[in-house]
């Protein structure tokens, strides 16, 4: 095994560990962060959902435990209340951002949340399409993944518009911002198209891609989204090398293309550093959704800065306070391996004290100082289960494409795909 590989691995199962050990056993819940008192996300289930498969391909699991938290995660939600009230776990088949991690109902008057909803059916799905045995398990991991995928009334989250709702509250109702423009519910249209029982008319797909920004970046020309988590977070259960839909067959790229050129584009903003961050280089790059140490205004080396605490950072328009997310580069691994590769190395070589039990932590900044603190530069004190996935996964479709080709073989992502008129490539062969 060559030295590449054999850091992969380890990144890989380091990773994969916050799955098994922050989990609460006894209901499938996964903390949104390791952070003292953190309530579970419905994405973060969703991902450890996907990653048991990939663990038990890679030997990381057995397929009895992975059956076991597959089963007890399904059983919950499919057990769990779907009411108006606001302390219920979901409403009308969809779930709330964040939930308790020992009751599993709703936290932090948290939406419910159709983005969050879809990471955690595309994790049902992947789990239903993975364990395809004739054990009575396995059969009923299946049924409870039939039953809560049909729940989810994507009509209804239309609420009488083109295009799908971000998400609902109880105390207010609709929120007024849809899922428009390119962005990471790519999948979420995929999904909602297919659903056997409330799919949303094509025209919604559609309506969609009309608001969508085309952008000539550092010479490469690209379907804009400025966090590199937008181009890499449908990917992660989707194969679109060779496919195209309406929008990509007039540009004559793919989706996938479409991401190779945003990570491109991301390394090219940290060689121009026209903010003068430390750190910023061709091997040091990864701007995206992650914690960072602000609120704060600190002034350096002459130079005011604003630093900002989580918020979803992009280039070239910002916001960016030169915070670096390497979990943004390892995710792009399957676009540019060549740029990647040598981004982890440096990551590794340079910033070891990112590394600790869970693999990387969720970023760092090297420009930021405080007189608290003996060392210049800050580094995210805990990880985050958005983070850890898409490295768990996307290490996966680089090195086997195994995700890929399991959901290939999934109908209703196929079904979805066509519905949004996607052709060419695999989808000749479904």
């Amino acid at each position: 095994m060559s030295q590449s590989q054999e850091t992969l691995d380890k990144l890989q199962r380091d990773t994969f560990e916050y799955f098994l050990k922050e989990s609460n056993r006894a209901n499938g819940m996964v903390p949104d962060n390791t952070r003292t008192g953190s309530h579970a996300s419905i994405a973060a289930i969703g991902l450890a959902l996907t990653a048991y498969t990939i663990g038990v391909e890679r030997g990381f699991i057995t397929r009895t435990e992975a059956i076991e938290r597959t089963l007890t995660t399904l059983r919950f939600f499919s057990d769990s209340e779907q009411s108006e009230e606001a302390d219920a776990t979901g409403y009308k088949g969809f779930y709330y951002h964040f939930l308790y991690m020992d009751t599993g109902r709703r936290a932090w008057e948290s939406e419910l949340s159709t983005i969050d909803s879809t990471f955690l059916l595309a994790g049902i799905l992947a789990a239903a399409e993975y364990f395809d045995g004739d054990a009575r398990d396995e059969r009923e991991i299946r049924s409870l993944a039939e039953e809560l995928y049909a729940r989810a009334d994507w009509q209804w989250a239309l609420n009488a518009g083109e295009t799908v709702s971000m998400g609902w509250k109880p105390e207010c109702g609709f929120l007024p911002d849809r899922w428009e423009g390119y962005n990471e519910a790519l999948i979420l249209y995929v999904l909602a198209l297919a659903s056997p029982a409330h799919p949303i008319p094509a025209e919604s797909y559609k309506a969609q891609t009309r608001t969508y920004c085309w952008k000539n970046l550092y010479g490469l020309e690209f379907l804009y989204a400025g966090p590199l988590f937008i181009h890499q977070l449908s990917h992660m259960w989707i194969d679109f090398r060779g496919i195209q839909d309406e929008f990509m067959r007039e540009k004559g790229i793919d989706y996938f293309e479409n991401s190779r050129r945003a990570t491109y584009a991301q390394q090219q903003y940290a060689i121009r550093n026209l903010l003068d961050y430390k750190g910023y280089n061709e091997h040091c790059w990864g701007i995206t959704a992650s914690d960072g140490p602000g609120p704060t205004c600190v002034k350096i080396d002459g130079v005011e800065r604003h630093f900002f605490d989580y918020t979803a950072r992009g280039i070239p328009y910002g916001p960016d306070d030169g915070t670096i997310a390497p979990w943004a580069a390892i995710a792009s691994l399957p676009f540019a391996p060549e740029i990647v590769l040598p981004a982890l190395r440096h990551f590794n070589e340079v910033y070891p004290e990112v590394t600790s039990d869970y693999g990387f932590k969720c970023s760092f900044n090297p420009t930021f100082e405080s007189g608290h603190q003996s060392n210049p530069g800050w580094i995210s004190k805990g990880y985050y289960g958005l983070d850890q996935g898409p490295i768990v996964l996307m290490i996966e479709n680089h090195r086997t494409g195994f995700l890929w080709e399991l959901m290939k073989k999934c109908p209703l992502i196929v079904e979805g795909l066509r519905k949004a008129e996607f052709t060419g490539g695999w989808l000749q062969l479904s």
